[in-house]
C-alpha cells in the first residue's frame, strides 16, 4: 500500500516534535522554521505552524463515544497497539477516548484509542483482531 501525506495545522514546532517524537515514536523528516514532516507509522505527516487554524472539532457519537469527526489515526498490529497504548498511559498523556475493545467477539472486533496532540488534533490509533476484515462491511 502505497504511504499518504496529511498536512495539518499546529501551535508550534517544539511542542509538536516532542509530541510525536517522545509519545508516539515518530521519526523526524525534513523541516524548516515554520513546518516540520514526520515519519508517522510508514506515512508522511506534516505539521505546518499555523495557530489560528489549530480549532475544536465537533464530534459524532459512534459505539458510545463522542468521536471527533475530523481526525487521522493509524491501524497497528494488535501488539504495536497495545504497546503504543501503554507508553501513551506511561507518559501521563491524556487518552481523549480510553483504550477498549469495541464490537468484541464480532467480525471487526478492534482496539481503539484517541488522542489529542498538543495543537488539539485529534487522532485514532486502531487494531484488529483479524486484520483482513479491516474492509469488511460486515
Amino acid at each position: 500500500m502505497p504511504p499518504f501525506h496529511l498536512a495539518f495545522p499546529v501551535m508550534n514546532i517544539e511542542d509538536t516534535r516532542r509530541f510525536y517524537v517522545d509519545i508516539l515514536g515518530c521519526k523526524v523528516g525534513r523541516e524548516a522554521e515554520k513546518w516540520i514532516d514526520f515519519d508517522f507509522f510508514g506515512h508522511q505527516i506534516s505539521a505546518h505552524v499555523k495557530p489560528e487554524q489549530c480549532e475544536a472539532v465537533e464530534t459524532n457519537a459512534v459505539d458510545g463515544d463522542n468521536v471527533p469527526v475530523r481526525h487521522f489515526g493509524a491501524v497497528l498490529e494488535w501488539s504495536d497497539w497495545e504497546a503504543l497504548r501503554d507508553k501513551v498511559a506511561a507518559s501521563g498523556t491524556a487518552f481523549l477516548i480510553e483504550p477498549r475493545i469495541r464490537f468484541e467477539g464480532q467480525a471487526g472486533e478492534q482496539g481503539i484509542f484517541f488522542l489529542h496532540d498538543p495543537s488539539g488534533n485529534a487522532m485514532e490509533f486502531k487494531t484488529f483482531k483479524n486484520m483482513d476484515s479491516l474492509f469488511d462491511r460486515g
